[in-house]
């Protein structure tokens, strides 16, 4: 008799159909949740002084999912993603990467794009990616045929020699995303990656967003576009005063709300926000 497993990774579950000589079929479903996520956050917490900005938080992201990461100015959104990544250090609970607490020697390639913009910009734009490119652990050569390849796609191909400091906002803004999908990233972390931009080119970095993903890239956004929301995520977490007031898929999501959607849920949770402070006027 042939022995033979057959492996299949599904949604919730890890089904492994195994033949042995006289056992027949032997069919196991397990969980996999916790070999499955490419982040894992348990019991999070985080004090600044007198002030708990995190209050016992916990979600994971599965591997190759889109994950929104949603909340008001702060909700405790870009705290979480700093204390992930090691920036913070966390006052209690375990937030992992792949496992472990994040390093940059990890094993898992990342590109991050905060909140906070940060570009050499009396620098030319082929050689600040270029450079950056490097950092990631590509060749100079690879790093110039991405770069030059991405700012093709965004119509910034005649802007390669051109100092940043003399582009505008929002072209700044392709090269830092530029940057950050150098290298193809497993994990990308993007802290509202289409702030400021106009429709069409909101739509075109959308468009480069969801190719990465149809790579396998695992991708987390920061954002405060709904419409974006609805278009690419799987899953989100909408947070509150440092807390997880909704966490599964939207369909979940808007199942808990009565069928609302995700804008009307924003205002639901943070309408008494409105009413608190009319209250104390």
């Amino acid at each position: 008799m042939v022995i033979f497993t057959t492996l299949h990774v599904a949604c919730e579950y890890r089904k492994i159909l195994v033949a042995r000589p006289g056992w027949g079929l032997l069919f196991i479903c397990a969980t996999l949740n916790s070999m499955k996520s490419i982040i894992s956050i348990k019991n999070f917490a985080m004090t600044f002084g007198k002030t708990e900005v995190i209050k016992d938080l916990s979600f994971d992201v599965q591997r190759g999912e889109t994950f929104g990461l949603l909340g008001s100015n702060g909700s405790g959104k870009t705290t979480t993603i700093r204390a992930l990544l090691g920036i913070y250090i966390p006052t209690a609970g375990e937030l992992l990467i792949d496992g472990k607490p994040y390093s940059v020697g990890g094993g898992v390639k990342l590109g991050y794009l905060p909140e906070e913009r940060g570009l050499y910009k009396k620098e030319s734009v082929i050689d600040t990616m270029v450079y950056f490119g490097q950092l990631k652990g590509l060749s100079r050569d690879e790093a110039r045929q991405q770069s030059l390849a991405f700012l093709e796609r965004v119509k910034l191909g005649d802007k390669a020699k051109t100092r940043l400091d003399k582009l505008s906002g929002g072209q700044q803004q392709k090269i830092q995303l530029g940057i950050t999908v150098l290298g193809d990233p497993e994990l990308l972390i993007l802290d509202e990656p289409t702030k400021g931009f106009d429709p069409v080119n909101r739509r075109l970095l959308m468009d480069i967003i969801e190719d990465h993903q149809k790579r396998g890239a695992t991708v987390v956004m920061i954002t405060h576009q709904m419409e974006e929301v609805e278009q690419l995520c799987d899953r989100i977490i909408l947070l509150k005063d440092g807390k997880a007031r909704a966490y599964g898929t939207i369909a979940e999501v808007r199942k808990k709300f009565a069928g609302k959607s995700l804008d009307d849920i924003f205002v639901s949770v943070y309408g008494d926000e409105n009413n608190e402070e009319a209250d104390h006027a």
